[in-house]
């Protein structure tokens, strides 16, 4: 069986893993999902004024008691870090494919991050690697839910449980 990586991510997490079979396949359940690493973006844990100056946004008083309006940009701001994020999660999967000799890769992320990731992978992907996506937030789930709701869907083979 070909060696998959499974990515599940957040704006907060990212969680790397594997599909492998198990070692004795008529004794043990398989194949399994087994997570090898888990990446964590600081930047989103960061409360309003540990990452802001000034943690309102959006109005300013003048010396005459008057408001005046601004953009600050923060969601720009925002979306870089998501970017950086996005480009450390691409070097760890790159990585995991090179050494597991991957031939292919399961992203599973929220909407917007999934934008932001195959916006910085895919250029970088090798051609070799078949590439699957959903757009579902899946990472606050244990492995076993997550194979559990990936084989529903399709994306991964679902385990052969082993009675004993």
């Amino acid at each position: 069986m070909n060696q998959a990586v499974v990515a599940v991510l957040d704006g907060t997490k990212a969680r790397f893993f594997t599909l492998e079979t198990a070692e004795f396949p008529e004794y043990q359940s398989s194949p399994n999902l087994v997570e090898h690493q888990c990446l964590t973006n600081t930047t989103k844990e960061l409360a309003g004024k540990d990452l802001w100056a000034n943690i309102k946004t959006g109005g300013n008083r003048g010396s005459r008691s008057q408001s005046h309006g601004y953009d600050d940009h923060r969601e720009n701001h925002l979306n870089e870090f998501e970017r950086s994020f996005a480009k450390e999660i691409e070097s760890k999967i790159i990585a995991l494919i090179q050494e597991r000799d991957a031939r292919q890769l399961l992203l599973v992320a929220e909407p917007q991050m999934l934008g932001f990731i195959r916006e910085s992978l895919t250029p970088h992907l090798p051609k070799n690697v078949k590439l699957q996506e959903l757009a579902k937030d899946l990472c606050k789930l244990k492995p076993l839910d997550i194979h559990e709701y990936l084989a529903h869907k399709n994306l991964i083979p679902a385990r052969n449980v082993v009675a004993i």
